[in-house]
């Protein structure tokens, strides 16, 4: 198969927009709780710049989790998610207060930071996860993915879900909060997206019938049938993201086969070679962590599951996309 080459200009095109976890101690050098080299934030971020990634949106996966991700956001010009995680929906029972005070607080977060750079830009992370259901049962994850869906159309604010072997339950819930047509924009709801998604053709369908988006990335493309969904995603319903530090992609996956045709200048820019932690040099990659400059390996395998629709289309459309449903307008003015 020929390799398409990408004008020079392109080699940091930088219509990206996408979700990353940069929250998390890994990017300060600290790898399951032991610290292996030093701080490279800056670094990494440098990286991602010098891939073209203009901005991000930083999730935030508890309450503790959203307000450090507006803190980052408001450090770095960037902007955040608040929510809560599935997996961590045992904290609104915990919570002094209970839940309706973990919920009041999620309120109060959301409707103190919804304008200026370091915004809050959705709801979540929230939603089902029926794979893990030892953090949190499925009872518990539903009262207050529920809950979480009132947020959304209170602040008007789109949903960033998850939804992991619970789709007939996720969709359900979502259907009774109004949420199965145009995403519940009729009840002052935005829409939102299905990220990280690792699910069927038919389930694309029907996210997408409901006006829903869905965003892909490594996890997205494993196999084969992950291939064929990630195919099956409108033109005008897709985004991309990284998830970073998870969500590699890596060699044994089904996407290799598509990134064998990544020119080397973009190769440089989206998966440069990376090193251990132990052999740690500042300024390069760290193996065993995805760092957000991969997001554009992410465009080019969809862009290859799309023959003949050129690279930059593909990414441009995504950027739309992202800066029409996270009302990101001032990316596109250039104003930030």
């Amino acid at each position: 198969m020929p390799v398409e080459t990408i004008p020079a200009k392109h080699a940091s095109l930088g219509n990206f927009r996408f979700i990353v976890n940069l929250t998390d101690p890994v990017f300060r050098g600290v790898h399951r709780g032991r610290r292996k080299h030093e701080d490279d934030f800056e670094a990494m971020l440098e990286r991602s710049r010098a891939a073209g990634v203009k901005s991000m949106v930083i999730t935030g996966g508890s309450l503790k989790e959203s307000k450090q991700a507006l803190e980052l956001a408001k450090k770095y010009g960037l902007f955040a998610t608040a929510g809560c995680h599935p997996t961590r929906s045992t904290e609104f029972d915990k919570y002094h207060g209970g839940p309706e005070a973990y919920l009041d607080a999620l309120d109060k977060l959301i409707e103190e930071n919804m304008k200026g750079n370091g915004r809050v830009v959705a709801v979540g992370e929230c939603g089902l996860d029926y794979d893990r259901t030892h953090f949190a049962s499925e009872d518990v994850q539903k009262e207050h993915f529920r809950s979480q869906l009132a947020l959304a159309k209170k602040h008007h604010l789109p949903l960033f879900l998850h939804s992991r072997a619970a789709h007939a339950d996720f969709v359900e819930i979502l259907r009774e909060a109004g949420f199965g047509e145009d995403g519940g924009r009729a009840l002052g709801a935005k829409g939102g997206v299905v990220h990280s998604f690792t699910g069927s053709v038919e389930e694309v369908i029907e996210y997408q019938d409901m006006g829903f988006h869905v965003s892909v990335n490594g996890c997205s493309m494993k196999t084969e049938d992950n291939l064929k969904a990630a195919a099956a995603i409108r033109p005008d319903k897709i985004l991309f993201e990284t998830d970073a530090p998870w969500c590699s992609m890596t060699s044994t996956h089904a996407s290799k086969t598509r990134l064998d045709s990544l020119p080397n200048s973009l190769r440089s820019l989206y998966l440069p070679p990376a090193t251990q932690p132990e052999r740690f040099v500042l300024g390069k990659a760290v193996k065993g962590r995805n760092e957000p400059m991969a997001i554009g390996a992410v465009a080019w395998v969809i862009h290859r599951l799309n023959e003949g629709i050129p690279f930059e289309k593909v990414t441009e459309k995504a950027w739309k996309n992202t800066i029409e449903l996270f009302q990101l307008e001032e990316l596109e003015l250039g104003t930030q």
